[in-house]
């Protein structure tokens, strides 16, 4: 299994749980305001007078053979709006209770 890490920005939140309910995805976890900037020149997300925005971020742990096409949506979304920002990170689920 793997986590699925998606950090992004707050305009995002009802559309990639959209996508993650298309997806069969049905157990997540949610963070509608989290602040961050992203590495690859993204603008920052700080909720303050001088950056407003707000970033969110969703993990959810999948199959492995889940991954890519969740990844692929994901992707779609960022080329669309690349201004908004969405990062996605898969990490190795070693167990769970």
């Amino acid at each position: 299994m793997k986590a699925i890490f998606i950090a992004f920005d707050q305009a995002y939140y009802e559309r990639i749980i959209e996508m993650l309910q298309l997806s069969n995805c049905r157990g997540f976890t949610g963070w509608q305001e989290v602040q961050g900037r992203g590495t690859n020149g993204g603008e920052p997300h700080y909720a303050t007078h001088a950056w407003p925005s707000i970033a969110s971020a969703i993990m959810t742990v999948v199959d492995d053979n889940r991954v890519d096409g969740i990844l692929e949506k994901l992707h779609e979304m960022d080329v669309a709006t690349p201004k908004l920002g969405l990062r996605a990170f898969v990490l190795p689920v070693e167990r769970t209770i």
